[in-house]
């Protein structure tokens, strides 16, 4: 695993972070241009996620991992992810596909809830690190 991936997702977090203090939720419904920055940081930060978590089951042989979703199962096999951050992550993946998929349906005041969730990925971060060495 390329080694800045777990900061730029510590990085991202902090941004959407701040893009939720500076925006509300009514500027976002307002503002394409922010709907997309919305929508882009989420984006980015599943994917991190997900490209983290496939790579330490592969590199730690958990087991077979056909999906995203299999990568999460398999964190939480091993009892690196407990079952309450594992099925969140998992509806997170499911965010991740409907972003990629089925963006012209995508409800931004859903979307912007999202951003009450960001401390599921300082957890995913706080539990990972110690399986995301090379």
């Amino acid at each position: 695993m390329h080694p800045d991936r777990l900061a730029q997702l510590e990085e991202n977090v902090a941004k959407l972070r701040a893009f939720k203090k500076e925006h509300s939720q009514n500027e976002v419904l307002e503002n394409l241009t922010l709907g997309w920055a919305l929508r882009y940081g989420l984006f980015e930060s599943i994917q991190l996620t997900i490209d983290i978590a496939c790579h330490i089951a592969a590199s730690n042989n958990f087991g077979k991992t056909s999906t995203y979703k299999d990568c999460v199962n398999s964190l939480q096999s091993f009892n690196i992810l407990d079952e309450g951050l594992a099925e969140r992550l998992r509806a997170m993946v499911g965010l991740r596909n409907i972003l990629i998929h089925e963006y012209v349906k995508i409800d931004v005041n859903q979307l912007y809830a999202y951003l009450n969730l960001l401390d599921d990925f300082s957890e995913f971060i706080a539990k990972v690190s110690p399986y995301a060495k090379d």
